[in-house]
């Protein structure tokens, strides 16, 4: 046990310390992060209690996913049961919370960590000695960790992006999928719509198939580009940088399903769709690299009606780029920039830290 860690208490267990916090992490931010990571350094067992409601504007089950990766090591547990959230709610507020801290830690606790002051008064109706930690408390670092909330984050992500973590960012990030048939651009304006919006972008699975192994594509070698295409972006939404391009999606693997097929599997058609298409129009010169099919004019007309249907019958938003590329880029920048940053309601909170 290292010399900053409590002594351990008698009895059963005496062996180590055991630590307690709860919160709603509606999302998670820096300063959970802070206060979970010395939490975990004082003690040897530490347990994390997410909480939340059905009409949470971000879902508790994924809430719980995120804290579990942001807290290796510790022991989360969710609870979604409709409880009173304040003591002005019920007569029985603390005997509830008293049952349903019970429940997530039968053990006797030594330290209950909060950076609010609520943390005392859970401490003397659970047990524990309270640890009040962070700038919040103090009401110092107001400009950082110590002005933090989940309320502001859920308010304004993008202003408050430092603070928030790869999975979390992954939930408000922006995605931008370049549509349309081969040589219309798609490639090299995501590109250049990655470096002007200081983001990343993710190139086209399909083609390294085809470069790889063959144009020559079954039902199969599709459902795998679709599957790719779609893993790639999902990691991609954790590193970008408020928005993410990606050089087609497996909708656009749907297209080409058809041309080369004759359907599109629906498997194809079931991956979670972007914020935004760009369909970029075939009124630009269609160019042979060794990987296009489809340079005859008819055969071309009929892939972009294929591909437009695919974004109509998806149901996505979607909408139209065409001209010189610097048309398209233009076009696409003003686009982009009307698509407004992603923003939620505040919802109730049980207390500023336990957002």
């Amino acid at each position: 046990m290292g010399p900053d860690r409590l002594a351990p208490h008698d009895g059963p267990g005496a062996d180590m310390t055991r630590g307690f916090l709860l919160g709603k992490f509606m999302p998670p931010h820096a300063g959970h992060q802070m206060l979970i990571d010395s939490a975990r350094a004082m003690v040897d067992d530490l347990t994390i209690l997410v909480c939340w409601l059905p009409d949470d504007p971000i879902p508790g089950p994924l809430r719980l996913q995120w804290m579990r990766e942001l807290a290796p090591g510790c022991r989360v547990i969710g609870h979604g049961a409709v409880v009173p959230q304040a003591p002005e709610d019920s007569d029985d507020f603390w005997p509830i919370w008293r049952a349903i801290v019970a429940q997530a830690h039968p053990e006797p606790i030594d330290l209950l960590f909060a950076g609010e002051a609520y943390g005392l008064r859970l401490a003397q109706e659970v047990g524990g000695r309270f640890v009040p930690l962070g700038a919040r408390i103090l009401g110092a670092d107001l400009d950082g960790l110590g002005g933090l909330s989940a309320s502001a984050v859920r308010a304004d992500p993008w202003g408050q992006w430092r603070w928030i973590a790869p999975p979390v960012r992954a939930h408000f990030t922006r995605t931008i999928v370049l549509h349309g048939v081969e040589s219309t651009g798609k490639s090299v304006l995501a590109e250049r719509l990655a470096r002007h919006f200081d983001t990343i972008w993710v190139p086209e699975y399909g083609r390294a198939q085809a470069e790889v192994h063959s144009v020559d594509m079954d039902e199969a070698d599709l459902l795998l580009i679709g599957a790719a295409q779609s893993a790639t972006i999902a990691a991609g939404r954790r590193l970008a940088n408020r928005r993410l391009f990606a050089d087609t999606d497996a909708l656009m693997t749907a297209a080409w399903a058809e041309m080369m097929i004759g359907h599109a599997p629906d498997a194809l058609l079931a991956y979670p769709k972007a914020d935004l298409y760009l369909l970029l129009e075939p009124d630009v010169a269609w160019i042979d690299d060794g990987t296009r099919l489809y340079g005859d004019d008819p055969v071309r007309a009929r892939f972009a009606d294929i591909s437009r249907n695919v974004l109509i019958d998806s149901g996505v938003t979607w909408a139209s780029v065409g001209g010189d590329w610097d048309s398209r880029f233009t076009r696409a920048v003003s686009l982009i920039e009307d698509l407004a940053p992603p923003c939620m309601t505040s919802g109730f909170d049980l207390a500023q830290e336990s957002e």
